[in-house]
C-alpha cells in the first residue's frame, strides 16, 4: 500500500526535474541551503518519505521495506507529471534512489548518493532503535542521533543548525521511524548496483559516522559510471554542514557532469588534494556557482586541452601571474609547477625570463614568495591529511 507522499516543488518549469530526498529521521527542510540556488538551474521537487516531515504516518503493522519506500516516490513523480529526472538523495534518501535507479532505470536520468550505503550496518542496533521508539518516543534517541549527524566543530559554531535537525528528527511519527529502521537492519542493495547505469556521483563526509566513508567507496566501486568525492570536514548530513561544496558538485554533475568531472581531476592534480579540500570546504552559496564556473571552465576545459603539456601549463600561468601580480595565485602555482615536473632552477628561470617584460618589482616579489613556498617545510603543508 503506498502512502501520498508531501511535495514541494519550485524552479522554472520546463528546466530539468532534480528529486531531493531526505534522511532517515529529518524532512525537506534538510535541503533548505542548497535547494535555492539548486532552483535557479533545476526544476526542484523535495520530498518528505512516509512519517517524516509532512507526510502522513505509514499504517500500522506495515513490513516496511526500501522497495516500499521506492513506490511511494514513484506514485508521488507520476502524480507531478515527472516521467524523468535527476535524484539526490541522503542516507535512507540515497537508498531509495538506487533502488529506484536500478529497477525503474527509465525514470533516473543522473543520480547522486549523499553520505548512503547498500548495507547500513549491525541488524541488532536497527532492532533496538526501532524498539526504543516505540517505547519511548523519538526523544528518547534524539540526542544520541543527531550528535552523530554534524561534526563537534559545527555544532559549536552553529547550534542552530543541530537544534534545527534534532526538532526534524523528533517531529518524526515514531512508528514510521521504527518501520523503516527495520527495513534497514536486512537491507543489502548490493546486487542492484549492477544494475545501476545512470551517471552517479557519490558523496561521502570524512567524518560521518553513521555511515563512515568506507560505505560511499563500495558504493563507487560497485557502479559502472560513478565519480566518489569526500568532504571535510562533514559528517552525516552532508547538505547542511557543506551546504555550498555539496550545491556546487550537484549543479555541476546534473547540469553537466563529464566537463565538470575532468576538471575537478586535473584541479586535484594540479593543485593537490588538500588545497581542493580546502577550497571546497570554504564554498558557500554565494560563492558555488563561481567554484563550479571555475572547475568546468578553467579546469575542465582550458587546462584538460591535449594542445599543452601540463608543464608547460604551468610556466604559462606563472609568468601571467607574475606580469598581473596576483600575489595570492603565485605560491599556488609554484607548488603546481613543481607537481607539473618543474624544477626549482627551471622555476627560477621562468621568473627570471618573465622579469624582462613584466618589470624587475613584480618578479622581485615573485621570486621572494617563491622562495617562501619552495622551503621543504612550506611544501609539506600542502600534503593531505593521514
Amino acid at each position: 500500500m503506498t502512502v501520498a507522499l508531501y511535495t514541494e516543488v519550485e524552479g522554472p518549469p520546463g528546466a530539468p526535474w532534480l528529486v531531493l530526498l531526505n534522511s532517515l529521521g529529518t524532512s525537506t527542510r534538510m535541503w533548505d541551503a542548497p535547494a535555492g540556488p539548486l532552483a535557479e538551474q533545476f526544476r526542484v521537487v523535495r520530498v518528505d518519505a512516509r512519517g517524516h516531515g509532512r507526510s502522513p504516518a505509514s499504517p500500522d503493522g506495515t513490513t516496511l521495506t526500501v522497495a516500499d519506500l521506492g513506490t511511494d516516490l514513484l506514485a508521488a513523480l507520476d502524480r507531478l507529471g515527472v516521467d524523468r529526472a535527476h535524484v539526490a538523495g541522503v542516507s535512507l534518501g540515497g537508498m531509495t534512489a538506487m533502488w529506484l535507479a536500478a529497477h525503474h532505470p527509465d525514470r533516473v536520468a543522473r543520480l547522486a548518493l549523499v553520505c548512503s550505503s547498500v548495507q547500513p550496518g549491525n541488524p541488532q542496533t536497527w532492532r533496538e532503535r526501532a524498539a526504543t521508539v516505540r517505547a519511548k518516543g523519538m526523544t528518547a534517541v534524539a540526542d544520541t542521533v543527531v550528535d552523530r549527524w554534524l561534526t563537534a566543530e559545527l555544532i559549536g559554531r552553529a547550534p542552530q543548525a543541530r537544534e534545527e535537525l534534532r526538532a526534524q528528527l523528533v517531529s518524526t511519527d515514531p512508528e514510521s521511524y521504527a518501520q523503516c529502521c527495520e527495513a534497514l537492519q536486512s537491507l543489502d542493495l548490493t546486487a542492484d548496483l549492477a544494475r545501476i547505469a545512470a551517471p552517479t556521483l557519490v558523496i561521502a563526509g570524512r567524518q560521518d559516522q553513521a555511515l563512515p566513508p568506507a560505505h560511499s567507496e563500495r558504493i563507487a566501486a560497485g557502479l559502472a559510471d560513478a565519480r566518489l568525492q569526500t568532504l571535510s570536514p562533514a559528517a552525516h548530513i552532508a547538505p547542511v554542514e557543506q551546504a555550498g561544496a555539496v550545491t556546487a558538485l550537484l549543479r555541476g554533475h546534473f547540469g553537466g557532469g563529464a566537463t565538470l568531472g575532468a576538471g575537478f581531476a586535473t584541479r586535484r592534480a594540479v593543485l593537490g588534494e588538500a588545497h581542493v579540500d580546502r577550497s571546497l570546504a570554504a564554498t558557500t552559496a554565494l560563492t558555488a556557482p563561481f567554484q563550479e564556473f571555475l572547475t568546468r571552465y578553467a579546469w575542465g576545459d582550458v587546462w584538460s586541452r591535449p594542445g599543452l603539456s601540463r608543464r608547460d601549463r604551468s610556466i604559462t600561468t606563472l609568468a601571467a601571474l607574475v606580469t598581473l601580480g596576483a600575489e595570492h595565485e603565485i605560491g599556488i602555482h609554484v607548488r603546481a609547477a613543481v607537481r607539473n615536473g618543474l624544477t626549482p632552477a627551471e622555476i627560477g628561470e621562468v621568473l627570471l625570463h618573465t622579469a624582462l617584460y613584466a618589470g624587475l618589482p613584480r618578479a622581485n616579489r615573485a621570486f621572494a614568495i617563491a622562495q617562501e613556498t619552495l622551503a621543504p617545510e612550506t611544501l609539506a603543508l600542502d600534503k593531505p591529511p593521514e
